[in-house]
């Protein structure tokens, strides 16, 4: 009984030893102040977002999982940004199908004969 006590005292105290030397070797660590209620590391670039942008997107968390209120901005972005697209590809559809048209009508009218003299 004795030797099973001097035993885990021997391994408590190795332990608290190897605790100690790696909280001296690699400190407590950067401590960050939490960000100001209305602060976010939420970033999108302020045109054109990409796929990429959206992939690095970070939220923060909270209890019961990330900020709404930064996720809510965040779709708003992208969501506008996509409006966007489909409003020009809308528009250039449009166009397409106009010069499309025209092509097809002067087609159809075929070349101008002029009569020989």
């Amino acid at each position: 009984m004795a030797s099973a006590l001097i035993y885990l005292f021997v391994v408590l105290a190795v332990a608290a030893v190897v605790f100690l030397l790696a909280t001296v070797v690699f400190g407590r660590g950067e401590q960050l102040e939490p960000l100001p209620p209305e602060k976010t590391p939420t970033r999108l670039p302020a045109a054109e977002i990409e796929g990429a942008d959206v992939r690095a997107l970070k939220f923060q968390q909270v209890f019961r999982g990330y900020k709404a209120s930064e996720v809510d901005w965040a779709l708003d972005r992208i969501a506008g940004e996509l409006d966007e697209l489909r409003g020009r590809i809308a528009v250039l559809e449009r166009q397409l199908e106009a010069a499309g048209q025209a092509l097809d009508q002067a087609r159809d009218e075929g070349p101008e004969h002029h009569p020989e003299e």
